[in-house]
């Protein structure tokens, strides 16, 4: 879909050190004219991973409310289509949408539904063709001060490769960084939960009980809490 977001990095808990990365991009975004004026290459996006549920959505659409570009989203298993070519021609026309809405965001979750690393087997070569014509998009980006399109991808595998849940790397090289979303801290969790009680003043813990829980959600997201 084509939207503008109205999210805020100060409205997501946590994430301190990928809200850092993206804001050097948003400066990009909102003077691309200056920024390539350097003589710096045009960045042509950013990887974003980690666990699930650690608010890389958010972050995608908090980068483009902050830039204040259009945000234009899709999911990965959009592009896994029954009919062969239909994979394709759904890339080509999602990245002709963020062309005409541009200087725009294109944000593509669950990448990995298209970008796992290539195995060569029968049943991959759907995903394969859609793969080749999303690197040939990313390939085909121009230096267009006044209208810049900027991939945002999210996925919770691994951009390294070698393991089952790698993914490829012709598409690793395409992006220019990987920024890794964490999982909150011990501090986040605490905000997080005495948030969600001041919602319900009927509702009372003491600050003993939020920090104990905070203690046992390690190793758990906001959405798990």
């Amino acid at each position: 879909g084509v939207s503008k977001p109205d999210v805020r990095f100060e409205d997501i808990l946590g994430a301190d050190d990928a809200k850092k990365e993206l804001q050097y991009f948003v400066e990009y975004l909102k003077n691309p004219k200056r920024y390539l004026g350097t003589g710096v290459r045009a960045p042509k996006g950013v990887l974003l991973y980690g666990p699930p549920g650690t608010g890389k959505t958010m972050l995608a659409k908090a980068m483009a409310s902050k830039s204040d570009v259009t945000f234009i989203s899709a999911e990965g298993n959009q592009f896994l289509k029954q009919y062969v070519g239909e994979g394709p021609e759904m890339v080509h026309q999602l990245f002709k949408t963020a062309r005409k809405y541009a200087p725009s965001i294109l944000f593509v979750d669950e990448i990995d539904a298209i970008a796992k690393e290539r195995s060569g087997g029968r049943d991959s070569k759907a995903s394969e063709e859609t793969l080749t014509a999303f690197l040939t998009e990313m390939d085909g980006f121009k230096n267009d001060t006044s209208k810049p399109v900027f991939v945002l991808a999210a996925t919770n595998f691994d951009p390294q490769p070698g393991t089952s849940k790698s993914l490829d790397p012709a598409l690793m090289r395409r992006f220019d960084r990987r920024i890794y979303v964490d999982l909150p801290k011990r501090d986040d969790r605490v905000r997080y939960i005495k948030m969600q009680t001041a919602k319900n003043s009927a509702f009372e813990i003491s600050e003993e009980k939020i920090n104990n829980l905070a203690v046992r959600s390690t190793g758990m997201s906001l959405a798990e809490l």
